[in-house]
């Protein structure tokens, strides 16, 4: 059975590539890419998918609220049959009707090592605090910001020399190794979660 992807997205939407190559190389087995939404109609993440022959749909947020916005996205998941909905830089929170249709199947990268530095422009923030160790996390969404139960982090460190571009640069680059990791697991039945311990399953 193909597991049936969904892809929020507001911007270009890289981490959105690294989980198509992950599939079309073999890595990630029996699942597909669907369906990718973006609240943004420029966004770049959207001739990504048309690019792979993936429905992509721009939907205007312009006069509805979160939970209008996430009824209409939920429409389209159904429409799609969607089985996994990933958030790759998707600039918005998910209201708790969206959440609650897909407990447990909603994923998220953060550039941080949550729970430190969470929301917009997590790599800036660690990078002004003055970290020696940076790095991303995939999560497990819930009705928090950025506070669901953690399925894979990476560490980062920050070097001399280091610029806030640099560090976000490196960050990025293992951002595209543990998401798909990520989606691969959970695609082959090995995430079980218990409160807020997520265990991979040999």
């Amino acid at each position: 059975m193909t597991v049936k992807i969904a892809v929020l997205v507001s911007g270009r939407g890289s981490n959105l590539q690294a989980i198509i190559d992950s599939i079309e190389k073999g890595y990630i087995k029996n699942a597909a890419v669907n369906v990718v939404i973006s609240n943004k109609a420029d966004a770049y993440a959207l001739e990504r998918a048309e690019k792979h022959g993936i429905s992509a749909v721009f939907l205007d947020p312009e006069g509805l609220d979160r939970a209008g916005y996430d009824r209409e996205i939920l429409k389209i998941l159904k429409q799609h049959d969607t089985d996994l909905l990933l958030l790759a830089g998707y600039f918005r929170l998910l209201g708790s009707e969206l959440i609650e249709a897909y407990r447990h199947r909603i994923l998220n990268i953060h550039p941080s090592l949550l729970p430190a530095f969470k929301g917009l422009h997590a790599q800036k923030q660690a990078f002004e605090y003055g970290v020696k160790v940076a790095g991303c996390t995939v999560h497990f969404v819930d009705e928090g910001l950025d506070s669901g139960p953690i399925i894979i982090q990476k560490c980062v460190p920050v070097l001399p020399g280091d610029t806030e571009e640099t560090l976000t640069a490196r960050i990025l680059e293992q951002e595209h190794i543990i998401y798909p990791e990520a989606v691969r697991l959970f695609v082959e039945g090995k995430l079980k979660v218990e409160g807020r311990n997520v265990i991979a399953l040999k």
